[in-house]
């Protein structure tokens, strides 16, 4: 990133732009411009607005080093620290997955079912999120939702961390329990729930070497692959969801692209009712919503 006004904020991004794109990154301008933004501290816009504005050599030399850590396809959230979801702006690190948009579409049924569970009767319901990674589902019901409690689990103590600072960034650390260990082992036998709301593991092992390098070599691979045919992790959900689910509560799942139907085969199996799937924002089929029915609560004697 050298050359005659290569200290000027366009000028720079530009010849950053050039460099990502010639090492595969899709959106080179795009990252360079957000990279940019990230080291100066100032707004996407404001490169433009301050079109003319030198750069210090430390701000150059920062530059360089996210260009450098970029152009190895490290993903751009791990850089900047930082992603959206929803309401949200979220820590991220190579800890946790980073959120996506489809997991926003996740959210949005469970919102849903939530808000028509309370109805007029002005209730707060309790929920639980297996697998939260970097909280984006918990601290999202918490913030949009009628919920008095959302239990968080994950296996990563790391990944708890992180959910811990964005809970108490977003101001719901009170009414979010963050528990460690896999599937079901952190939840006691006779809770239930109104929403179970999970973004599994659902990679293919054998898809690895097809994922993208952002993906593949940076985001923590125990959150991604689940066995031979992706639904290791699911099939374990399944198993005691009903059991962990109040009459008239919904089970939310993101599954990957092409497994929709088949978990929502699984889910009558497991004793759940009205399976229905949701396509996500690009149209494919990647939630699985399921139900306990009324009618399948034990009679006491």
């Amino acid at each position: 990133m050298t050359g005659p006004g290569a200290s000027r904020p366009l000028e720079l991004a530009r010849l950053a732009a050039e460099h990502l794109s010639a090492k595969g990154v899709a959106d080179g301008r795009l990252d360079a411009e957000l990279l940019l933004a990230h080291v100066l501290g100032v707004r996407r816009l404001d490169l433009y607005l301050q079109f003319e504005r030198p750069l210090s050599e430390d701000e150059v030399a920062s530059y360089r080093e996210a260009i450098r850590r970029r152009s190895r396809r490290e993903p751009l959230q791990y850089i900047t620290g930082r992603a959206p979801f929803r309401e949200l702006e979220l820590a991220v690190d190579p800890r946790v997955l980073i959120p996506r948009p489809e997991t926003e579409v996740l959210v949005q049924e469970a919102l849903r079912h939530a808000r028509e569970a309370v109805g007029d009767a002005g209730a707060e319901l309790d929920a639980l999120d297996i697998g939260t990674g970097s909280g984006a589902i918990a601290i999202s019901l918490l913030v949009e939702g009628p919920f008095r409690r959302v239990v968080a689990t994950d296996l990563s103590p790391g990944a708890l961390e992180v959910a811990a600072s964005n809970a108490a960034a977003a101001g719901v650390a009170d009414g979010l329990q963050l528990r460690r260990g896999p599937g079901w082992e952190p939840i006691g036998d006779g809770e239930r729930f109104d929403v179970i709301v999970t973004n599994p593991p659902y990679v293919l092992e054998s898809e690895r070497a097809t994922l993208m390098p952002e993906v593949r070599d940076h985001e923590p691979a125990e959150a991604l692959f689940a066995g031979a045919d992706g639904l290791a992790v699911v099939r374990e959900v399944l198993a005691d969801a009903r059991s962990h689910l109040r009459v008239g509560g919904l089970l939310a799942m993101e599954v990957g692209s092409g497994q929709a139907r088949a978990v929502a085969g699984m889910a009558v199996t497991a004793g759940l009712d009205a399976p229905r799937v949701v396509a996500d924002l690009t149209g494919r089929e990647r939630i699985v919503l399921a139900a306990r029915g009324r009618d399948t609560e034990p009679k006491v004697e």
